[in-house]
């Protein structure tokens, strides 16, 4: 029998966020509270099992609205700022019941790894002052699955422009964001997954990101009962008028969203 999954999107804005510094365009200037969107996060649930994907500059913002004081792991996608930029507050999880540390396990690809030791180094020193994050880093096979808590987690591949990105496949969850390729063989391991997200920058094509159109075509390929886009920036426009352009089982999602699988 599937494990029921809560997924809750902690974030779901592009790397600059909306509204956007300076901006005065409609979207950013909406009180919508669907336009507003923290940079592009998740926290999945499965059981006693809870796993955070991304920890960008909003992290912290994140747990405090979402209520969250312990998490299992933290998984990485890919090594931007957006996406790890928030690393350094994992130390309000570490001491949440001090005198008792808890580290967090962060898992990531060599090269996303490599970046968290060298923008975080100060984590990594054998002799740290007090107060140092508390971090213990999984170097991830892209090809291989793993388990964290019990709970099986299935790298997804894909190319973010010139680089890899790591999506997620947990269960009947698939989580992918900051995609622009994808190859067959990634796909097939999407088949069967009830709920798939996919980022999707803006409806005009872009060239290191899915645009709307490139989301749609892997969701019509993956076949998933139900699909959101997220990694949005304020070109999607106003969400009560974009998320009607969309064919039926697929939804802008925004910040706060639970979906139950």
């Amino acid at each position: 029998m599937a494990k029921h999954i809560t997924l809750t999107m902690l974030g779901t804005g592009t790397s600059q966020g909306v509204p956007v510094i300076g901006c005065n365009c409609e979207v950013c200037r909406s009180k919508d509270p669907r336009d507003n969107r923290l940079r592009t996060s998740a926290m999945v649930e499965v059981g006693q099992c809870r796993l955070i994907i991304d920890a960008g500059p909003d992290f912290r913002q994140q747990l405090l609205r979402a209520g969250v004081s312990h998490i299992s792991a933290i998984l990485l996608t890919h090594k931007h700022k957006d996406h790890i930029g928030g690393i350094d507050d994992v130390r309000a999880l570490n001491f949440v019941d001090y005198p008792q540390i808890h580290t967090v396990n962060i898992y990531a690809t060599a090269d996303t790894v490599e970046c968290v030791k060298k923008d975080y180094d100060y984590a990594f020193f054998k002799v740290r002052y007090r107060g140092t994050p508390e971090i213990s880093l999984h170097t991830i096979d892209p090809e291989q699955s793993f388990t964290v808590d019990g709970v099986e987690i299935v790298p997804i591949r894909g190319r973010h422009a010139h680089f890899e990105v790591t999506g997620y496949r947990i269960g009947e969850l698939a989580y992918l964001t900051d995609f622009k390729e994808i190859d067959d063989s990634e796909i097939e391991k999407l088949k069967g997954v009830r709920v798939l997200v996919v980022n999707a920058l803006r409806f005009a094509p872009h060239d290191s990101h899915f645009s709307v159109a490139d989301a749609l075509a892997l969701i019509e390929r993956v076949a998933p009962q139900r699909a959101y886009l997220t990694h949005m920036s304020h070109e999607v426009g106003l969400h009560a008028e974009a998320e009607r352009m969309l064919p039926e089982g697929v939804y802008f999602a925004y910040d706060q969203l639970k979906i139950e699988i």
